[in-house]
């Protein structure tokens, strides 16, 4: 669904951290950055994900890697998602779905039958100097820690 591509610059986006800081995603600069917008917080396929990097998230960040989640949820919801999981990462609330339109990742689903507008579940890696290296279109939320590293081992 994403018309972004490896090799491409990747949209910058402010968000407020979990201690209230203003941040952007260019203040990543000079480090590795796993940006995965995945649909709602405490949702089953969402909570393996966020619980998949939670337990991958030191070998992640010894490799480099900062985490970054983003879905439409407010910050408040992100909180206790964080909160309940032991979450040791940013999430960014993106309520008005800019960051997701950005990055192509805000568009048509189907669940039984049903057509609504919502979040594709997409994860990309962004290298030091803000360039996509890899989009993952087809997350294992069960293991997304381990088939991160092993996509960027290959």
């Amino acid at each position: 669904m994403t018309n972004l591509k490896t090799g491409d610059k990747a949209p910058d986006f402010s968000f407020t951290n979990q201690e209230g800081q203003s941040k952007k995603l260019s203040d990543f600069r000079g480090h590795k950055v796993i940006l995965y917008f995945y649909p709602k917080d405490n949702t089953p396929g969402c909570t393996q994900e966020a619980c998949s990097l939670r337990d991958g998230y030191d070998e992640l960040t010894g490799k480099g890697y900062e985490v970054i989640g983003v879905s439409p949820d407010s910050q408040k919801s992100h909180d206790g998602f964080r909160s309940k999981h032991n979450l040791p990462f940013h999430l960014v609330s993106d309520s008005d779905k800019s960051i997701a339109t950005s990055y192509g990742v805000w568009g048509k689903k189907k669940m039984m039958g049903r057509e609504y507008m919502g979040i594709i579940r997409t994860t990309f890696v962004i290298n030091e100097k803000g360039l996509i290296e890899q989009v993952i279109e087809k997350v294992d939320t069960k293991n997304h820690a381990v088939q991160v590293v092993n996509l960027m081992e290959n």
